[in-house]
């Protein structure tokens, strides 16, 4: 059975200034430059966020199932540890509460109530139970339809010292609304032993764990360029880099893209 546990909503407070958000420089792209490693701008099927943790029993399944869909060239897979089954017996040492209170966000704007493990959450719209696939076809292909009129074309490469996102505008029908531009560093793949808790004596695999996400900026519907220094976000850890477009910090996200495209 799916470790559902209620758990008290509160008003989040996520300011950026409580996120680690390095010192960021935004400036416009310098003429003449050229991407290295840019992405083709075309959004993403799919942005599937996997909330998992190392002490919850009914978690690898779904770990094993975000794998099969971050193998999809069009679908976005990140795996955020959350760190509230950590009383069970083992610490996750992955987790971070950031996670916890995107999760908490996401919640209550969903108005569930609640936040579980394994959960899904597709598209920033939808959320489904983490380790059923047919789940999150259906979440994949409601939302896909419902934000296709939304979608904004992401470009993300780097150039010299700097990486670059330059986000376009929005469809000539579309009303947009004020979004979030997320960064997000990835460990593409951590194998974990863990030692006590329901997982006891299991070396658990993740696959593209944030181990950071910064909001760097707004785009409020006109063509948006972002540069930010490469030694503030390249960490030992860091494998890849996704940046989220998100209407409002909690909301639909309407464009996406890796770095590694």
């Amino acid at each position: 059975m799916t470790k559902v546990r209620s758990m008290r909503l509160r008003m989040a407070a996520c300011a950026a200034s409580l996120l680690l958000a390095p010192s960021l420089a935004l400036a416009e792209t310098a003429e003449g430059e050229q991407p290295a490693g840019a992405g083709s701008g075309q959004p993403p099927r799919a942005v599937i966020e996997l909330y998992t943790s190392q002490g919850c029993s009914d978690c690898p399944a779904a770990d094993a199932l975000l794998k099969q869909y971050i193998d999809e060239k069009n679908v976005v897979g990140l795996t955020l540890p959350v760190d509230y089954w950590d009383y069970l017996g083992w610490k996750d040492t992955l987790a971070g509460p950031r996670n916890t209170e995107r999760q908490r966000d996401y919640a209550e704007r969903f108005g569930t109530g609640t936040i579980y493990t394994p959960q899904a959450v597709v598209n920033g719209a939808v959320e489904v139970l983490g380790s059923s696939a047919s789940e999150i076809e259906r979440a994949i292909a409601a939302t896909e339809t419902a934000l296709a009129s939304s979608r904004v074309p992401v470009h993300f490469w780097h150039y010299g010292n700097s990486v670059i996102i330059e986000a376009g505008a929005a469809p000539y029908d579309a009303e947009p609304k004020e979004a979030t531009i997320w960064l997000a560093v990835v460990q593409k793949r951590v194998e974990v032993p863990v030692k006590e808790g329901e997982n006891k004596g299991e070396t658990l695999t993740y696959y593209n764990v944030v181990r950071e996400l910064t909001p760097v900026g707004v785009w409020n519907g006109r063509p948006t360029t972002i540069r930010l220094a490469r030694a503030d976000i390249m960490k030992p850890e860091t494998e890849d880099l996704v940046v989220l477009i998100q209407e409002a910090r909690s909301g639909p996200i309407i464009g996406a893209a890796r770095l590694g495209d």
